[in-house]
Formats: C-alpha cells, structure tokens, sequence
C-alpha cells in the first residue's frame, strides 16, 4: 500500500497569519498520526512564511511515523537543519528563494556533481534521500547515478491535464516509474494530488511507495474534517 504523509504547511501558515499557536502545529501533527498519516511532511523555506525553523526541531520529538523535511539544499541553513534534525527522510527541492511553491524538479543532468556531494552527505548521516524530478526519462536516468535512494515524481503536469484525458496524463509518469524501478530508485510522488485524480494515479503507477500531500488535504479538511479527509485520502490508496 502506497503510504500517505501529510504535509503540514498550510497549517503553520494559518497560525502565523495571527500570530500565537493557534493551531497548534505539534498536535495538528499528532493528530494527523492519530487518524492515520503514515507520516508528516515539512516544507521550511527562508522567509519562515509557513514552517518556522523551531518547528522542525519541535515536531522531530512528537513525530512516531516517518518524519520527512523538504526543501532547497542550495541553502547552508537548510542542510544544517536537516543533519540537526536527522528525520527518516529528506526530500531535495531546487527551488528559488522568495518562489511561492515548488514548479520544477532537478536538472539531474547539469547538476550531477552536485547531487552526489549533497546526497552523499545527507545518507552518511543515515537519512534516506528523495530528490524531486519531472517525469523525463533522461532525468530519471541521470538520477539513479546520484546516489538517491528515491525520487519524487513533480505532479503538476498530471493533475492539470487530468480533466481532458487521464489516460495521456499519466503516460509520462507510468514510463517514469518503469524507468526508475529498473533502476533500483524508490517511487513517491507529490504537489496537486487530490481526491479526484489520487487514486487513478496510485493505481497506475506500480510501486509507488509514497505521495505527500498538502494543500489539497489540508482545503478539503474544512469541508470534511481532519479526521475524515485523512482517511478519505487513504481509501484512495488502498
């Protein structure tokens, strides 16, 4: 079964925009846990506008399931935080500073040296690796000489291109899968994933160990409550 890890951002960013611990990051997350998240995802960025550095340290303590840390490792602060925190997983990110979300995987290719020292720095402290790709074989290919444990498929693509043909939209991703599982690379996937292209998705791509899911999850728990979107989310992984 595909595991699902609730990324919790949009959460702080409620809280910051009135100041105190309203809510509460650490028991949003707990109770995530509660209703059955296999895991808590993180996305700290410079400017601290949803996930504060703290957080981080405060969530590494509560978090039982698998703890994963996204974020650009082109920052010293953010690579610092990581190896502090050493959580099950940390996911690489290119993203640019001031960039309102993530909107492109890694140049695996033009950034292969690179990628190496970094994951090879990150897995001697015995954190897996997920790095974040588009569904293009060449960066596929180029990823598994990284030495990455897994790569995150970018799921922009498909979950706008879901609503005029499911069956093309997710051709580039199925190829990815098939390329990435011959070549030894773990599977998870994440951004625009929701209730009504997830489960398509999951069903289609073999092997998937992993989705991460934010501001969907988080946008349909005011209609349906925390509780009952997380496990609405999981009947689509089952």
């Amino acid at each position: 079964m595909t595991r699902l890890s609730v990324n919790i951002n949009k959460i702080a960013t409620l809280r910051n925009s009135r100041g105190g611990n309203n809510p509460d990051l650490v028991k949003v997350a707990k109770d995530c846990e509660r209703f059955g998240a296999q895991g808590i995802t993180v996305h700290p960025r410079p400017d601290e506008r949803h996930i504060r550095y703290q957080d981080v340290f405060d969530l590494k303590k509560i978090v039982t399931t698998e703890f994963n840390i996204e974020g650009n490792c082109q920052e010293q602060k953010f690579i610092d935080l990581v190896l502090a925190n050493k959580p099950e997983q940390v996911t690489l990110v290119p993203d640019a500073l001031g960039q309102i979300t993530s909107n492109h995987g890694w140049d695996t290719i033009t950034n292969q040296q690179y990628l190496k020292d970094i994951i090879a720095l990150f897995k001697q402290a015995g954190i897996r690796v997920s790095i974040f790709v588009d569904p293009v074989p060449e960066m596929i290919e180029a990823a598994a000489t990284t030495g990455t444990d897994r790569i995150e498929l970018y799921t922009e693509a498909y979950a706008h291109q879901y609503a005029n043909g499911k069956e093309k939209a997710i051709a580039p991703y199925n190829q990815s899968a098939k390329i990435a599982r011959k070549l030894g690379l773990g599977i998870n996937a994440g951004h625009d994933l929701d209730l009504h292209n997830l489960k398509y998705f999951a069903e289609n791509i073999h092997g998937l160990d992993e989705v991460s899911i934010g501001h969907a999850l988080i946008s349909d728990a005011l209609y349906y409550g925390l509780e009952n979107t997380i496990q609405m989310y999981l009947r689509q992984l089952a």
